[in-house]
């Protein structure tokens, strides 16, 4: 069920009619009331497990827990760490796979007390080494799978806790610590335009307080089923994952880079998902493998977030959601939350081919300004600013930073003003567009990175003299990081040898997917970089080193027309790997979607890195086709 937003009279017809079809949950929920942000984190949960204990908190593949059960192994946590660190505040690292151990090890840290900092168990080991000696971390909260590289990331300074094997005779009782609203919760390091991460930190009070928002603005219940597909390390994660453990909801995780997109609309289906969370990119790709076939009856609300979203994106939504399904984006941002929301169903008029972010949230009010910090009037474009009492206190051990983004209200009080280096611009009826960035800030695939920290790490090889990097759209929508590099020597260096360096560096995301080899970088002043120029170039380029070879066989020119369609490169021949083509994770989901659909059998998504190459994939695939269950039609199990 549905119901409208209030009217606004004296508006224009075009915005009143966008307004009349903005519509926002009508579901029975309880209030979470903003007296209530006045405590902790673990108090909150610990409310929902004395009302909601024996309802489902967390479902995974191989696990699950109710509320009880999860608040006992949170509390076995939080007493393994108590008894090696005492009670004081300080940081611990958590490095576990998105599951359920995850879960509970983010629980066990807020509830003794800690300050929990997401490590990437992708990311280079240099990044995370950096993030722990940033941090002053002592303590690492390791599962099974990661126990090996906490302890070698350690050494001798850090502790370890295995939180899959932690010792016999812990309490399972909640440790009871008394923890003010104001303490901090968790530090979560963002790309930095340093060339160095920064960490955003962020207190009890504020995370409760954009819980309630997102609780109260979407009617969530304890009968809700919420998807989780981002990392712990994602500041969007911390929506998913307390929007349900602070209202007696369920989360659900789904690892999409180790499963792929092919069993996700089933899974949503058996696990009767009711609200979907997905980063842009990810639905994008998620559309191109849906038939028509599935049934997304459970789901209530789909949310979008992380980047832009299109009217392409609404389109999807539009043909394969359910009519009594919401869609929803919001302006959000790590240092502040949740501030705009806008809410469509499958008949809202889209003027633009961006889609609005759209009306205030309580607590936070928006200002667009203009170079000098000037308000700018209804209908022009500025920067976007947000003036709350919820900010984030700032970024971890860089008052430079903090100081420049973070400004006090001129109007006195306690509230505080975050330039967040989106431009926007508001209509008459106060709905907010988006207009992109000021900056050399994106978004890719969900996660926020600096493009300067890409340049930075590309800069530091010595085999390149000079290198800029620039985003890319692909037909489909998607943005890619393209880099333009000048090699400091002949032969130049491969792009397999560029990306190996990268990866020592940078996590997977940031590393680019198109490499071109230039003379000089094009200038428009002394040092100047012209970007729109290098734009202009492209992104398709060969790699100097790899030879040309056509395709032989009818699987490998099958293979290498598709490769050549998802990638959006001309030609494609058999000696090209996937992942120097600029392919990635949701790319790879895609092929083997089309591999089942143009073949008739089901390939492991890790084939496509461990068979890296056109003629690789074909062989196998062939392979595979020789044997005889591909010669009875029945799919493979991945």
């Amino acid at each position: 069920m549905a119901v409208c937003f209030d009217d606004v009279a004296l508006l224009p017809p075009e915005q009143e009619a966008l307004r009349a079809r903005c519509f926002h949950p009508s579901e029975p929920f309880i209030e979470f009331r903003r007296e209530e942000t006045e405590q902790s984190i673990p108090e909150r949960f610990e409310d929902q497990v004395r009302k909601h204990a024996l309802r489902p908190a967390v479902k995974t593949r191989d696990r699950e827990f109710t509320y009880a059960e999860l608040n006992r192994a949170a509390n076995r946590i939080a007493h393994a760490i108590l008894g090696i660190r005492g009670e004081k505040q300080e940081q611990v690292g958590l490095l576990c796979n998105p599951g359920a151990a995850a879960i509970a090890a983010t629980l066990g840290g807020l509830k003794a007390g800690k300050v929990y900092v997401p490590l990437d168990p992708g990311a280079p080991e240099a990044r995370n080494r950096f993030i722990l000696d940033d941090a002053e971390i002592r303590l690492i909260l390791a599962d099974n799978d990661n126990h090996r590289s906490a302890c070698a990331l350690a050494g001798k300074a850090v502790a370890v806790i295995n939180v899959d094997d932690l010792e016999a005779g812990l309490s399972n009782e909640n440790p009871g610590l008394q923890i003010a609203p104001d303490c901090l919760g968790y530090l979560m390091y963002t790309s930095g335009s340093t060339g160095e991460p920064k960490g955003v930190v962020q207190n009890h009070r504020n995370v409760l307080h954009k819980t309630r928002g997102w609780i109260n603005v979407v009617h969530l219940s304890p009968g809700d089923r919420l998807s989780l597909l981002r990392a712990l390390n994602v500041s969007g994660s911390i929506r998913d994952l307390f929007g349900a453990l602070l209202c007696g909801a369920a989360v659900v995780p789904f690892d999409v880079k180790a499963r792929g997109l092919v069993p996700l609309a089933a899974w949503l289906a058996s696990e009767k998902i009711t609200i979907f969370n997905s980063v842009v990119t990810l639905f994008r790709h998620f559309g191109s493998t849906l038939t028509g076939a599935e049934d997304f009856s459970s789901v209530r609300l789909l949310k979008l977030s992380g980047e832009p979203v299109h009217k392409s994106d609404m389109e999807i939504y539009q043909k394969h959601f359910p009519k009594e399904c919401l869609a929803i984006n919001m302006l959000s941002t790590a240092e502040v939350g949740s501030t705009r929301v806008f809410f469509m169903d499958r008949q809202t008029p889209l003027a633009e081919n961006v889609v609005p972010i759209g009306y205030p949230m309580e607590g936070c009010e928006v200002l667009l300004l203009d170079a000098d910090g000037g308000a700018v009037g209804v209908g022009q474009t500025g920067e976007i600013a947000v003036r709350s009492r919820h900010l984030s206190p700032g970024y971890w051990r860089r008052p430079d930073l903090t100081e420049a983004a973070f400004l006090p209200d001129p109007q006195g009080g306690d509230a505080r003003i975050f330039r967040t280096g989106d431009l926007g611009c508001i209509l008459p009826d106060g709905c907010l567009l988006h207009r992109g960035r000021k900056d050399l800030h994106v978004k890719i695939r969900g996660y926020s990175v600096e493009l300067a920290e890409i340049e930075a790490a590309l800069i530091a090889l010595a085999e390149i003299k000079e290198a800029a990097v620039t985003i890319r759209q692909r037909a489909h929508g998607d943005q890619i990081v393209a880099a333009y590099i000048v090699p400091a020597a002949e032969p130049p260096p491969t792009v397999a040898a560029i990306r190996k360096a990268l990866a020592a560096a940078l996590p997977d995301y940031m590393i680019p997917s198109s490499f071109v080899y230039l003379d000089a970088l094009p200038l428009i002043g002394p040092g100047k970089v012209d970007r729109r120029g290098l734009a202009a170039l492209g992104g398709t380029r060969r790699d100097p080193e790899t030879p040309f070879l056509l395709p032989r066989t009818a699987v490998e020119k099958k293979i290498a027309a598709l490769w050549a369609e998802l990638l959006e490169l001309d030609q494609i021949g058999r000696a090209d790997r996937f992942l120097d083509l600029g392919g990635d994770s949701l790319i790879a989901s895609r092929i083997i979607a089309r591999i089942l659909e143009l073949f008739r059998i089901e390939v492991p998504l890790r084939l496509l890195f461990d068979a890296p190459t056109v003629a690789d994939l074909a062989a196998a695939v062939e392979l595979q086709l020789a044997e005889p269950a591909a010669a009875d039609a029945q799919p493979l199990k991945s």
